[in-house]
């Protein structure tokens, strides 16, 4: 599956799993996940990382030094989510 074929399922997941007042497709593919744009901190992306995880079957590491790219917009983690996944 493609990115873009992939990028609505992980902005649902996104949204679902933090409960966000944000339909998916409202979700700007470049915009900033982290800070300004979605506005999330944090404990939202670890949250994210343990959804991601469940549903992909591959593990994001808080320790990973690639973090700020791979969470730097949904494009970046839905790519990097179809790069890695396993299901």
């Amino acid at each position: 599956m493609s990115t873009e074929q992939l990028m609505p399922e992980v902005a649902a997941l996104i949204v679902e799993a933090l409960n966000l007042p944000v339909q998916p497709q409202d979700i700007p593919p470049d915009d900033p996940l982290y800070g300004d744009g979605l506005g999330l901190d944090s404990i939202d992306l670890l949250e994210i990382a343990l959804v991601v995880s469940k549903r992909y079957g591959f593990q994001l590491k808080s320790d990973d030094e690639n973090n700020r790219q791979i969470f730097a917009s949904l494009r970046a983690l839905t790519a990097h989510i179809a790069s890695h996944r396993t299901v």
